[in-house]
């Protein structure tokens, strides 16, 4: 990426949240107004960094003065900037959530732990380097197992330590990668090393190192096995993010090595590999949340079967070339991250209010919690691909490019995913509008705070299928995928 204008309004998005959890732990009385403050001046951050890209194309800013290969260099291209707007527009509703869903003793650790998340999460968006990549990986890892043991029950602290095991093991795999890289190519820039590498030993034993170890974060099937216990046992606020951006982290970390240096392993068995287990996780990830019998263990298992389709689209995209494959893999991201979000924001509102999340006896809901149960169900149209939401639009793409390659097991496995997930989804709407008893017909004692935020990102999960084009012309510019010019 050829940066073209140096701001210092790439810095923003990672030092305000780094600020704001410096004062939350110095003003434990003051950390929910501290956090909401931070969460918000981030948000504002990436806006006007936006629109500086718009305007001006590439940002850039050398930390110190001092550039590639010496010093460290944030850059912001199409693609960053749609990772850093999700995360902004995520961060900020559950947010609002998490000031209303947390006690007082509580609020002291999550919020400046919420930060240092948020700020690794931004950091690891404009890193330019393969180190400063692993990291920032590094820093949200430990800040999400931090929050996922936030739930103090056994289940929530065996679902912490094995989701810290399992990435620890991922980032050595990755760091293996990393250092095979370094000392075939003296560089840990990203561009210099896609200018450097060629198709050699090195680079296919590097590519698999890495891949393996993102894939082992991102939790592809068979590799997902730490997920549904970390995610389901962790609070609500917390499953959201884990759920929406922080597996979707070491995936942006794939798609960015991909585009600027493995390219060159287009012709070899790691995408096929990818695009095998990314069909086989929709199939498992989908039946096992259909057999579930609590809601946030069904919602756990369908992430299981969401990034399936990730990998699926990368197969596709890689076999095709075409940009317009790589924007419906984008899509897929984004509307994923805002469904799934508004969908454990609308489960934790219903364990905070009946106690249990057990999907049979979730009677009457629709009439005592109508925010949550509505934001659970229009959230659920774009898991389940339906019109017009942005998980329609983007699983439509990869059947369309399925359907150009002649690949009919992939056709039949995206068909059987989208039944699969209706077939979930109703599972849990059904028992909701189900009477119950008089007794249980009172007046819901939630707050809007709880309520109202889900709903809006299920709605904007369904209306981003209305701005696909506009998602397709952000993530051109740059070219992160390096692809202009060739046919869409």
């Amino acid at each position: 990426m050829e940066a073209s204008l140096n701001s210092n309004w790439i810095v923003l998005p990672v030092m305000v949240p780094l600020l704001g959890a410096l004062l939350g732990f110095l003003l434990p009385g003051w950390t929910r107004f501290i956090g909401l403050v931070s969460v918000v001046v981030s948000a504002t951050s990436v806006f006007v960094l936006g629109r500086q890209l718009l305007l001006a194309g590439p940002v850039a800013h050398a930390v110190g003065g001092w550039g590639a290969p010496l010093g460290i260099v944030l850059q912001v291209d199409g693609l960053s900037l749609l990772m850093l707007g999700i995360t902004a527009v995520v961060f900020v509703a559950v947010s609002v959530h998490a000031s209303e869903f947390f006690s007082l003793p509580q609020r002291r650790h999550f919020w400046p732990i919420w930060l240092m998340l948020l700020g690794a999460l931004n950091a690891l968006f404009v890193s330019g380097d393969i180190f400063n990549l692993y990291v920032t990986l590094e820093l949200m890892t430990l800040a999400a197992v931090a929050l996922t043991a936030l739930g103090d029950e056994p289940e929530a602290l065996a679902g912490a330590m094995r989701y810290l095991l399992a990435s620890l093991l991922g980032s050595m795999v990755y760091l293996l990668g990393v250092a095979l890289l370094y000392h075939q190519f003296g560089t840990l820039d990203i561009s210099l090393l896609g200018e450097r590498t060629a198709n050699a030993p090195t680079l296919w034993l590097a590519g698999g190192l890495m891949f393996a170890g993102l894939m082992l974060k991102t939790a592809l099937f068979p590799l997902h096995f730490w997920l549904p216990a970390a995610h389901a046992s962790a609070p609500a606020p917390v499953s959201a993010i884990l759920s929406a951006l922080v597996i979707k982290a070491s995936f942006y970390i794939l798609l960015r090595l991909w585009f600027e240096i493995f390219a060159p392993l287009t012709s070899g068995v790691l995408v096929e590999i990818a695009g095998g287990l990314g069909a086989l996780a929709i199939l498992w990830g989908s039946v096992l949340a259909l057999r579930q019998q609590r809601l946030k263990l069904l919602i756990a298992y369908s992430t299981v079967a969401q990034i399936g389709y990730l990998f699926v689209g990368f197969a596709l995209a890689v076999a095709s070339g075409s940009n317009v494959i790589w924007g419906a893999v984008l899509m897929l991201v984004l509307s994923h991250a805002l469904a799934k979000s508004a969908m454990f924001l609308a489960a934790g509102n219903l364990l905070h209010f009946g106690g249990h999340d057990r999907i049979a006896d979730l009677d009457c809901l629709a009439q005592r919690l109508p925010l949550s149960v509505a934001a659970f169900g229009v959230a659920g149209v774009s898991i389940m691909g339906l019109p017009p939401s942005g998980g329609f639009a983007a699983k439509w793409l990869l059947l369309q490019a399925a359907f150009e390659q002649g690949r009919w097991d992939l056709i039949g496995v995206l068909i059987i995913g989208g039944l699969l997930a209706a077939a979930y989804v109703f599972k849990v709407i059904g028992p909701a509008f189900t009477p119950g008893s008089e007794s249980s017909q009172v007046s819901p004692l939630i707050a809007l705070r709880l309520g109202w935020p889900a709903l809006l990102l299920a709605i904007a999960a369904v209306g981003l299928g209305l701005f696909t084009l506009p998602v397709l012309e952000l993530l051109a510019i740059g070219d992160p995928s390096n692809l202009v010019g060739r046919e869409g």
